[in-house]
Formats: structure tokens, sequence, C-alpha cells
């Protein structure tokens, strides 16, 4: 019963001091995979806070899993994103340890928009999820399967780690 209770205090502990977004000045990076249509990637991200519910940052994928007959280049395997967050967590209240953050991104195939969610076990440590899609693509014409990677749909999931 004593470890019972010990480990129940521990994770109050952990719970009370865990908080998703500091505002400014806070710093998160993320590592996960980016799944969509042809590719399987490693996705990488860093923000940083500029104000109580906005930050900016770069993300960027590699595309690793990609079909051979698609005969993708490393400009097509690679994407670099930078990106403006509205982090409103606090703002929409469900949890100090869980934050959801639309935002804008421009990158080297397209402008386009996100939307993530993090959530925090302790103050450190938690996960996220986001999708991505394009808004605008830089080449108007069609695309080959190659140019689509990094230019459609994305859904990332992975560990986040705060910084500060």
């Amino acid at each position: 019963m004593k470890n019972i209770l010990t480990i129940i205090v521990l994770f109050s502990f952990i719970h009370i001091n865990a908080q998703a977004f500091y505002g400014k000045e806070d710093s998160k990076f993320q590592i996960g995979v980016n799944f969509q249509h042809n590719a399987t990637s490693i996705n990488i991200a860093y923000d940083y806070g500029l104000g109580e519910n906005f930050s900016v940052g770069l993300s960027s994928s590699y595309a690793l899993g990609v079909p051979k007959v698609i005969d993708a280049k490393f400009d097509d395997r690679i994407d670099l994103k930078a990106r403006f967050n509205a982090n409103i967590g606090s703002v929409l209240n469900i949890d100090e340890n869980f934050d959801f953050y639309p935002g804008i991104n421009f990158n080297l195939k397209n402008f386009g928009a996100h939307a993530g969610a993090r959530y925090f076990f302790s103050d450190g440590f938690g996960v996220f999820s986001e999708v991505n899609f394009p808004i605008a693509k830089y080449n108007a014409g069609t695309l080959t399967d190659a140019e689509k990677l990094h230019n459609q749909f994305t859904f990332s999931i992975g560990t986040v780690f705060n910084l500060n």
C-alpha cells in the first residue's frame, strides 16, 4: 500500500508541474515520423515562443520510404519549413499539459497550413501529432509523383521535448 501511495503522489507531482506552452522564450523540440502518400519521413521541428500565445519555428522532413519507381532525387525528398503557430492550449483551457497550435508555414514546395496538438507527461517530455496541407503550391502545373512528396496532406506523430 505504501508503494502505491508513493507512485500516486509522484505522478500527481509530475502532473502538477507539467505545462505545454509557457509563452515568451519557450523552446520546444519535436522528432517523429511523417506519413504521406508514397513516403514515410523522419520529421524534426523546433519552436520558439515570442509571446504568450505565439511561436515561430523551423521544421524539416526527409522522405525515406519512397518506392523506387518514383525516382525521387534529394531535393524531392527533403523539405524545410518556416512555421508560425498560435499556441491556444491555454485559451481552450482543456488541460495545462495540453497545447493545440494551428498555424501557417512557408516551405520549399508550397505555402501551407498545419494544426497540431502536444501533450506533456512531465515538464520536459510529451507526445505530439500534427497535420499539414498545402494551400498554394509553387508549381501550379501537373506534378510528378516525386514533386508531390511534401506537397500534399501529411500526418506526423512523435515525441516533444521542452528545452527550457
